[in-house]
């Protein structure tokens, strides 16, 4: 995809802060041209089942650091939050009836929950955790802690690097790779991270989330 040779301490930082620059400028713009979005997906959230139109949940970010996650609300106030611990567990100790990321038919999700999260529109409140410096546009799917429980020693260095609100796994497959999968790709990106596989994935990023036959 990109250039794999290893940056030097000089490099590593001046990248690092045009890495930065970038999502402050391009989160910035985003907020502002997509505020009469975020503002009619939080009304239909609102009105179309009860609870807040902003969901947060703690997730760990760079070297493990907890912090709150914003996403708009795409279940019901009452859904059950074990399911998906039931759900990687039984992923990742092969019991699990499929093997891909996400729980098939999920009746915790909501009416407006299903077209905003086939659209990807549930993740845009993460534009606020990017200008926060909690996240990035691209790096690994922040996870949640109890997931750590079935990580490999190697999947831990996914931790290296910010979290993004896109990266290799949404643009390798997405919801049809396994949880594994989705680790061992965040790895890859740790590993092998410059600026131009982040604007790589980036261009990457724009017709799979307009793909909405593939999106999930």
């Amino acid at each position: 995809m990109t250039s794999t040779r290893p940056l030097s301490s000089i490099e590593m930082r001046v990248q690092r802060a045009v890495k930065r620059l970038l999502d402050v400028v391009i989160a910035s713009i985003l907020l502002v041209l997509l505020a009469p979005l975020l503002v009619l997906v939080a009304a239909a959230v609102r009105l179309t089942s009860p609870g807040p139109a902003v969901f947060r949940q703690e997730r760990l970010g760079l070297h493990q650091q907890p912090f709150m996650v914003y996403k708009f609300r795409s279940m019901r106030g009452d859904a059950d939050p074990d399911v998906h611990r039931r759900f990687l567990y039984e992923q990742a100790g092969g019991t699990c009836e499929v093997d891909h990321f996400k729980v098939v038919e999920d009746r915790r999700v909501t009416a407006v929950g299903k077209v905003i999260r086939k659209l990807s529109i549930d993740e845009l409140p993460q534009l606020v955790n990017v200008l926060k410096g909690q996240m990035s546009l691209v790096g690994p799917r922040p996870d949640l802690a109890y997931s750590l429980n079935i990580y490999a020693a190697h999947h831990f260095r996914r931790f290296d690097v910010p979290p993004g609100m896109t990266g290799l796994w949404q643009v390798s497959g997405r919801s049809e790779l396994s949880y594994l999968q989705m680790l061992d790709l965040d790895v890859q990106y740790a590993d092998t991270w410059n600026l131009a596989l982040d604007l790589t994935i980036l261009a990457r990023t724009v017709p799979v989330v307009l793909d909405v036959d593939r999106a999930g």
